[in-house]
């Protein structure tokens, strides 16, 4: 299809916003600046200087499904002049970024080496002149030494540094393979459009509303300013002149939900649409059935977000619907701890608006229905993170639904107490990662020493096994339960790495669930794909396609 300069356009529905940082896939962890220096030190350059000293181990690892979500560099054994090329680019830019880490871990041996229990007065002249004024120095009750930041005043220094931040721009054709976001860099390709842009800009917002409101040709192209003919042309195939399908709002009189894949589940009533943990597939010619973001409803009124995880917050999502989101509510953060980086400060400084933090029990209230944010036990290695959160939702007319992600009911009497204060849920959502990878995976760079193996394998990032799952939908007399398909989906696959059996733990354990359901007489399901359910108007009858 030809498009000429003059011709009103619209971005293809397929087309991938990929969010970089320093030539990384961006996550959580490498926008809030003090684990991105931690993470672009122990993590990124660790990673690519081993790639350059033995690329054919990296090769032969990544062909290896034992191997999937290791740190190994998927180009195949080559490319390793471009890889050295990145870790030159890497020492000289993100040096500031480089020195911030070699401080944080100075801070800690300090407090390791001289904190005794005594007034720390003395010791904040000796705080690294980098964090001079960015720590408070800290006991907890068994006089354990720490520190937390002032975050607010970090993303205000050097070290949040929007000149690394950039975005790819190509289309999915027929394929969602795509390399271990935290294990390989991002390097150019000839069907790849880079753009070194922060992800505040409103360019891409300016381009994405093209996906339902077309602008002409070369309106988007001067807002982009491309000027050199080859990336002119690979430009120009992101559009099309077709328009697109039309979206059909729900109208019923009950609750419509609609599953995308993974924990991500969007909720629509006459009036309200919510979204959680939004991770949307693109639309193509496959054998697997999928909703895509042409199944999105033109405007989002909530977006909910459960923890701060790499596939429950997914930046290549949430860029490219967030002209579309009314508000976007987080889980409350602790206050400065490294290791739980505030969500709210970390979406306002990319971009987004109307962020809304809720804390644990805490109510908030809305027109057709309410939420109230549960703790959760699980799926951060035993780690002190409080950004996680449940959400209840309960409707006008009493309808309650549970998103309880990857919650791991360790204390059973935990639910058992917010049972009594909410009461029973009708339908309850939740993951059974049962055997997630252990904490050095995610957490790794920012331990200050290291972890023994053993103890590192005993703490995982785990969501419930059979029983703990029992023990919680028992708890609520769930009417209906569904397990989300954790990772399975093809187009999950570059950000968790999961490859499951028949044999696999989490397949195990939520085939038992789902068997007790059924002898209870419960409706449940394992989701994988696409999934419709209307909930009418009268409790608990519901249709199911």
């Amino acid at each position: 299809m030809k498009i000429n300069n003059e011709d009103l356009v619209y971005i293809k529905p397929n087309l991938v916003i990929e969010p970089l940082i320093d030539n990384w896939y961006a996550w959580p962890h490498i926008v809030s600046p003090a684990t991105a220096a931690m993470n672009i030190k122990s993590r990124h350059l660790k990673i690519m200087k081993s790639y350059v000293q033995n690329p054919m181990i990296h090769a032969a690892a990544v062909k290896n499904p034992k191997m999937l979500g290791g740190p190994f560099i998927d180009y195949n054994g080559g490319r390793v002049d471009e890889i050295q090329s990145l870790i030159d680019g890497t020492t000289q830019k993100c040096a500031k970024l480089l020195e911030l880490n070699d401080d944080i871990l100075e801070l800690h041996s300090l407090l390791k080496n001289s904190a005794k229990g005594y007034a720390l007065i003395d010791l904040y002249p000796l705080i690294p002149e980098s964090l001079q004024g960015l720590v408070e120095l800290v006991y907890d009750i068994n006089n354990n030494p720490s520190f937390r930041f002032f975050e607010s005043l970090l993303y205000e220094t050097e070290y949040y540094d929007e000149s690394i931040q950039s975005v790819n721009l190509f289309l999915v054709l027929d394929d969602d393979s795509r390399t271990f976001v935290l294990s390989t860099p991002k390097l150019a390709s000839p069907e790849i459009l880079r753009l070194d842009i922060p992800f505040n800009s409103d360019k891409i917002d300016q381009l994405f509303e093209m996906s339902l409101e077309p602008k002409r040709y070369e309106e988007i192209l001067e807002i982009f300013e491309i000027t050199d003919p080859a990336q002119e042309i690979l430009f120009r195939t992101f559009f099309t002149t077709e328009t697109p399908k039309e979206y059909q709002k729900y109208d019923g009189d009950g609750v419509l939900t609609r599953y995308f894949g993974h924990a991500c589940i969007l909720t629509e009533t006459k009036e309200t649409t919510i979204l959680v943990d939004p991770i949307i597939s693109y639309g193509y010619e496959t054998d697997i059935s999928r909703f895509s973001y042409e199944d999105l409803p033109e405007k989002i009124d909530y977006i909910l977000i459960t923890h701060n995880h790499q596939d429950h917050i997914l930046f290549e999502t949430l860029l490219r619907i967030r002209h579309r989101i009314g508000h976007i509510i987080v889980p409350k953060c602790s206050g400065g701890n490294i290791q739980d980086p505030s969500l709210k400060l970390m979406f306002e400084k990319i971009g987004f608006h109307n962020i809304i933090e809720l804390g644990d029990m805490e109510i908030k209230h809305f027109p057709d229905f309410k939420i109230t944010g549960l703790p959760f036990i699980g799926e951060h290695c035993d780690l002190d993170v409080r950004s996680k959160i449940c959400h209840s939702i309960e409707f006008n007319d009493g309808f309650k639904m549970l998103f309880a992600a990857d919650s791991c009911n360790i204390a059973p009497k935990l639910y058992e107490r917010i049972q009594k204060v909410i009461g029973d849920i009708d339908v309850v959502f939740l993951g059974m990662e049962c055997h997630g990878a252990p904490l050095s995976w995610l957490y790794g760079p920012l331990l200050p020493n290291g972890i023994q193996r053993d103890m590192d394998e005993s703490r995982r990032l785990a969501g419930c096994n059979f029983d703990q799952a029992r023990a919680l939908i028992d708890v609520f007399d769930a009417k209906t339960v569904f397990v989300y398909a954790m990772g399975m989906e093809p187009w999950l696959k570059h950000i968790s790495s999961i490859k499951y059996t028949s044999e696999s733990e989490p397949i195990v354990q939520s085939n038992q669930l789902l068997e007790y359901c059924r002898n209870k007489g419960v409706e449940a399901e394992r989701l994988f794909g696409e999934k419709i359910i209307e909930y009418k108007n009268v409790i608990n009858e519901l249709q199911i396609s």
